[in-house]
């Protein structure tokens, strides 16, 4: 049976890829990476490199820069699976990978990529290899505990809009959000109406060169930032062991 693996490479520093995908990696048939439509390489793909000889590398083109779910995303959608699909035509019961940043089951291309084959193919063996996401690394990197005790963990895009960030922060507890570069303005004013901004900490690049690790309230409050950027809120905290 031809074989699908979502492959989970981590943020982007090649450190981070566990050993479980850099062996699938460096057996797959295949590696498919995803790329936007204006042909730059793809922070995937720089990891996957690592790992893989580049003539085992293909890329598929996704309209990664469109934030809704539009039209061209649907195209990119069906003419990557109708990629993906011709390979295992050519090489019937092949393993192919596809490399996704972070964790296959975390905001993934990867589910779009895997529910469009199996609908053109119908029988699809499809497999998980998770990744390191970006809010372990920034925690690890900066020395800020995600959660402690009886603490609840809340993982956020911005994509969802200010109003649902906020309701998040005014619980109280601990609070991830990602895909806020472009509304980092309004990301922080929030933190700022809420009380939250004091401890919340912010990365971008994480693991590559020029990477950025500081406190939010250090950043431009009218600067856009980079689309994969993180930020980390934790809840007040008390002491030693009182969130147990």
């Amino acid at each position: 049976m031809n074989t699908l693996v979502g492959v989970g490479v981590g943020p982007g520093d090649p450190d981070l890829v566990t050993v479980k995908a850099a062996n699938l990696l460096a057996k797959a048939d295949v590696v498919f990476v995803p790329v936007a439509d204006s042909g730059e390489t793809g922070r995937a793909e720089q990891t996957v490199l690592f790992y893989a000889e580049a003539w085992r590398v293909q890329r598929v083109v996704f309209a990664l820069h469109d934030r809704e779910h539009t039209a061209r995303r649907e195209q990119a959608w069906d003419a990557a699976a109708a990629q993906v699909g011709r390979w295992f035509a050519e090489h019937p019961g092949g393993t192919a990978a596809f490399a996704t940043i972070g964790d296959p089951c975390v905001y993934s291309t990867f589910t779009y990529l895997a529910a469009s084959v199996r609908d053109l193919l119908g029988e699809l063996d499809v497999a998980l290899i998770p990744g390191i996401t970006a809010m372990q690394d920034l925690a690890a990197r900066s020395g800020t505990p995600l959660v402690e005790g009886r603490e609840a963990l809340a993982l956020f895009p911005m994509t969802a809009g200010a109003d649902r960030f906020r309701e998040a922060l005014e619980r109280g507890d601990a609070v991830v959000a990602y895909k806020f570069g472009r509304m980092l303005p309004e990301t922080l004013a929030v933190l700022r109406e809420t009380g939250r901004l004091d401890g919340a900490v912010y990365g971008a690049g994480l693991g590559l060169a020029g990477e950025d690790i500081r406190p939010a309230g250090e950043l431009d409050p009218d600067a856009p930032g980079p689309y994969l950027s993180t930020l980390i809120v934790p809840p007040a905290r008390t002491g030693r062991g009182g969130a147990l």
